[in-house]
């Protein structure tokens, strides 16, 4: 497949911490970007305005706003983003959540909302929800009785995001929600999908479970990207491997195929583990690559090193990975190096993405 003008189409699935980390580095690639974002919080100020005006959870949403907002420390974006203190009714609650939920009532549609604020903070891209109505997640978990045998289902994202016990599988209520007609058309556009980092079971694998999204993330001809979380998360996954996270998203989304699967490098060591990784990605028809994009002593994925790896994985044609397992290591100077040349040359290169 031939190569076309820099700026790809690029949409990047999940929520929360994950999502703004991937929306972070991607912005250094292109401008065409869709945030495709969960609805299915149910804590702190998302969860409050969920139960009392009916709207989307709008956390998740607001942090995708932020993380492609034109000026990350501007007074818009920083305001957007405080939250207030003290012990009164807006305790606890975002002024962007509440800024979303003034305009939905407003407009009467979630999604001019987002783009209302998106022009406010005059963001690069679109941020939409994954489905038009909230959701909820229901998880049977063990471990939470004394026969570790015995199953028992916990409802909701936050109760599921921190149960002591083992999550086995994760069903969405209801059964069968509608996926956000933009969110779909956005995927099946798109030159590049990125799916993860996140909360696995409540921001990643949620986006599988809608029959909408799904069916489109299988009849895009997007190029198709999970990247692993560099942790295990307490609660949710706790113990869990990269293989282990891999085998739960096939469990989940039979037949779902993805092209590439990225994970930093020393989260899994070489030898063993890694063959083991690889098999797992077989599941998903998918080739590793093995790459340093973590922050330095932290558990999250740093922007430039993700952007780097994403722009170099991406850039490889297809038809040269098929039955592969490359791994790759990156100095944090080449690195970083890609990463400038890439937000300053965004438009003025042709790339080969597929």
């Amino acid at each position: 497949m031939s190569g076309w003008e820099a700026d790809p189409a690029v949409v990047a699935l999940g929520g929360g911490h994950g999502l703004y980390a991937t929306l972070t580095a991607v912005r250094r690639l292109t401008r065409r970007i869709t945030a495709v974002v969960t609805v299915a919080d149910d804590g702190g100020s998302s969860g409050r305005l969920r139960a009392e005006l009916g709207m989307l959870p709008p956390g998740d949403l607001r942090m995708a706003l932020a993380a492609l907002a034109e000026d990350a420390d501007g007074i818009w974006t920083t305001t957007v983003q405080h939250r207030f203190g003290g012990s009164g009714a807006l305790a606890g609650h975002s002024l962007g959540n509440l800024l979303l939920a003034g305009l939905t009532d407003i407009l009467g549609d979630p999604v001019a909302a987002l783009d209302e604020v998106g022009r406010l903070l005059r963001i690069t891209g679109r941020v939409l929800p994954m489905s038009p109505i909230p959701l909820d997640i229901e998880a049977e978990v063990s471990g939470l009785e004394a026969d570790p045998r015995v199953g028992r289902c916990v409802r909701g994202q936050v109760a599921v995001a921190t149960t002591p016990g083992k999550v086995r599988r994760v069903r969405l209520i209801p059964s069968d929600p509608p996926a956000g007609p933009a969110a779909v058309s956005a995927i099946e556009h798109a030159d590049v999908v990125v799916l993860g980092p996140g909360s696995w079971f409540t921001s990643v694998i949620p986006h599988v479970l809608v029959p909408g999204l799904r069916d489109a993330l299988v009849r895009t001809r997007a190029r198709k990207v999970l990247v692993l979380n560099l942790a295990a998360e307490p609660g949710e996954t706790a113990g869990f491997s990269a293989e282990r996270h891999l085998h739960v998203l096939s469990q989940h989304a039979p037949g779902f195929a993805v092209d590439d699967v990225l994970v930093d490098s020393a989260s899994v060591p070489e030898g063993r583990q890694r063959e083991h990784v690889s098999r797992a990605a077989e599941q998903l028809r998918a080739r590793v690559t093995f790459c340093d994009v973590a922050e330095p002593g932290t558990d999250r994925h740093h922007p430039g090193k993700l952007a780097a790896a994403l722009d170099q994985l991406i850039r490889s044609p297809r038809s040269q990975l098929a039955g592969l397992r490359v791994e790759r290591q990156h100095s944090a100077a080449d690195v970083h190096s890609v990463a400038d040349e890439r937000s300053g040359s965004v438009g003025k290169e042709r790339v080969s993405w597929r």
